[in-house]
C-alpha cells in the first residue's frame, strides 16, 4: 500500500513538474518531484533486503546452513557428515566426521520459539542419523 501511494505521488509530481506552467511554480513542482523520488527510494530500501542484513540458520533433513548476510556466501554442513553436535543456549557447535568444527550462532535467530525449533530439529536428526548430541546446562 505504501509503495502504491508513493508511486501515485511520483506520477502526480511528475505531471505537475513537467506540464507547461510558469517558471516560478515549476521550481516548486520540481522540488516536490525530487522529494517524491527520494521517498520512493526510501520505501524501497526499507521494504527490501538490498542493503540490510539477511542472516539466518536453517536446519533441513539434508543439511544445516548458515548465512551471515545478503552478500556473504552460505556455509553448509551436510547431515551425513556430522559426527556430533553440542547445543548451548546461544550456539550450536557441529563436529564433522573429519573433526572440523563449525559454530552456528543462535543470536541470529530472533524469536525464542524459532531457537527451540532449530534445537529440536537437530535432536530429531540425531536420532535419525545416529550422531551424538550433547547439551550445555541452562
Amino acid at each position: 500500500m505504501q509503495l502504491m501511494l508513493t508511486l501515485l505521488w511520483v506520477v502526480w509530481a511528475a505531471m505537475l513538474a513537467f506540464s507547461d506552467r510558469s517558471t516560478g511554480e515549476s521550481v516548486l513542482f520540481y522540488a516536490f518531484f525530487g522529494l517524491a523520488i527520494a521517498f520512493l527510494v526510501y520505501v524501497i530500501l526499507q521494504n527490501t533486503s538490498i542493503f540490510g542484513f539477511q542472516s539466518y540458520i536453517e536446519v533441513t533433513p539434508e543439511y544445516i546452513v548458515r548465512k551471515n548476510g545478503v552478500f556473504r556466501p552460505k556455509f553448509v554442513v551436510a547431515i551425513p557428515d556430522i559426527k556430533a553436535v553440542h547445543i548451548s543456549p546461544l550456539a550450536l557447535r557441529v563436529t564433522e566426521n573429519n573433526d572440523n568444527q563449525t559454530y552456528f550462532d543462535l543470536k541470529q535467530v530472533r524469536k525464542r520459539k524459532d531457537k527451540e525449533k532449530i534445537k529440536s530439529k537437530v535432536r530429531d536428526l540425531a536420532t535419525q542419523h545416529g550422531f551424538e548430541v550433547t547439551e550445555a546446562s541452562k
